[in-house]
């Protein structure tokens, strides 16, 4: 199977993310990360999916999703395209033993301290989805209380944008 990254941009309308979302529902996707936010525009939203599948299927979901009244343009990312981000909030135990450690790797990746306190210590890195699954993966050696994480936010390389693309 392999990842793929869409950003659907849709008429910003009661009931449109539901409609898109039962799209990949009927086509069986397993939706990894959604993220959704209006636009420069607020008339228009954007939808950004990180899913799974085949290549068959990833196009015959496309062509159904063209075919929604409400979506305007579709783009198709990946890391040669793109710059692609997402977002982890992670609040860790703070006790004497691993708290060097813990700083340590936060700096070593390039977290940043948000919340300080005499029990917890809450980090947050923006960076790539595979950089913050190797930081997560450092962390659960030390005691993690909680994690939160959005879904991945795209955007085009170069002056091109999603809305000055054929819009459908």
């Amino acid at each position: 199977m392999n990842k793929y990254t869409l950003a659907v941009l849709v008429r910003n309308k009661f009931g449109v993310l539901n409609r898109v979302t039962s799209m990949f529902r009927r086509r069986q996707f397993n939706i990894n990360a959604l993220t959704v936010s209006e636009t420069e525009d607020s008339e228009l939203s954007r939808i950004t999916v990180v899913f799974e599948g085949t290549d068959i299927k990833k196009e015959q979901l496309k062509n159904q999703l063209v075919k929604l009244p409400d979506v305007r343009t579709i783009k198709e990312f990946d890391n040669t395209n793109s710059v692609s981000r997402e977002l982890l909030l992670i609040k860790m135990d703070n006790n004497s033993d691993s708290r060097a450690d813990i700083i340590a790797a936060a700096n070593a990746f390039g977290a940043t301290t948000v919340d300080y306190s005499k029990h917890s210590i809450m980090l947050q890195l923006c960076d790539t989805t595979e950089k913050i699954d190797d930081f997560v993966d450092i962390m659960r050696e030390y005691t993690i209380l909680e994690i939160c994480r959005t879904g991945s936010v795209s955007l085009e390389k170069g002056s091109k944008t999603i809305s000055n693309s054929v819009i459908l």
